[in-house]
């Protein structure tokens, strides 16, 4: 039995289901990806993964309890979570945010110590965030607040790692940077990690496992060559497209099929 994995578990808002009767096993030490179309449950199911949501039916089950059975600080040292969007507190300085991974490892008989220190310096030196360390958190642009969050949660030193859609507001190179990291943890440290990710050619590129969604059910999982062919990109996408080998890493890269009024060469009457 892996670490995560939901069973069963029905997962919506204010009464209204998104994800139904769905059992996933987050293989331990892999790089799980998460695709699908808008509205599939993607997030919905990281949700409940991370304890944000709690399931109608089924459970969430980490390290062979439910989660529910854990307290929150249990959780946090258990389970490190950057999620789509977060408020930071007003005049905080980068530092003093990524510092707050540290609370789940805090009490009233130990505080800050070296340790907290290094965890944190060493989350800003990954994310290429320790120049920024000193500034107010409001100062900066989309791309450096995606980055100083995922701080926050490699500061928590968790084994598992959930990631909703983490390479938003990112250049192209600063994507690049946040998936080689993760590819670096799992393969380095062991971690495990589950990312909401919308480019299926970065899913393809880096993920171990891949997880593709539509109507809130899990269609398809397995490694990427396995589970992105045309077919299953059409039904989940509605995308009709080529998949070749990536030349430069041998993994699935879909390229869409071009109508024939944008072809090459060709112009609109």
């Amino acid at each position: 039995m892996t670490r995560l994995h939901a069973d069963g578990v029905a997962l919506g808002y204010d009464g209204r289901p998104i994800v139904r009767n769905l059992t996933l096993s987050v293989p331990d030490g892999s790089f799980t990806a998460i695709v699908g179309a808008n509205g599939s449950g993607k997030s919905t199911l990281l949700r409940g993964l991370a304890r944000l949501l709690k399931p109608g039916s089924g459970s969430i089950v980490l390290d062979g309890k439910a989660i529910g059975g854990y307290s929150s600080k249990e959780v946090a040292r258990r389970l490190g979570l950057l999620p789509q969007s977060q408020t930071a507190p007003d005049a905080i300085s980068v530092f003093d945010l990524v510092a707050r991974g540290r609370y789940p490892h805090q009490s009233l008989l130990r505080q800050w110590s070296p340790a907290d220190q290094a965890a944190v310096d060493s989350a800003l030196a990954l994310t290429d965030t320790a120049e920024l360390a000193p500034r107010l958190f409001d100062e900066l642009s989309g791309g450096q607040r995606q980055r100083v969050w995922l701080a926050l949660a490699l500061a928590q030193e968790t084994d598992i790692l959930l990631l909703d859609e983490p390479t938003t507001y990112l250049d192209i190179a600063h994507q690049i940077d946040v998936l080689d990291l993760c590819a670096r943890l799992r393969r380095e440290r062991g971690s495990t990690l589950v990312a909401v990710l919308h480019d299926l050619n970065l899913a393809a590129r880096y993920a171990t496992h891949l997880v593709a969604m539509k109507d809130g059910a899990i269609v398809a999982e397995g490694r990427p060559g396995e589970v992105l062919t045309p077919d299953l990109i059409e039904d989940v996408f509605g995308l009709p497209c080529r998949v070749i080998d990536d030349p430069e890493s041998g993994t699935p890269l879909v390229i869409p099929r071009v109508t024939s009024h944008l072809a090459v060469g060709k112009e609109s009457p």
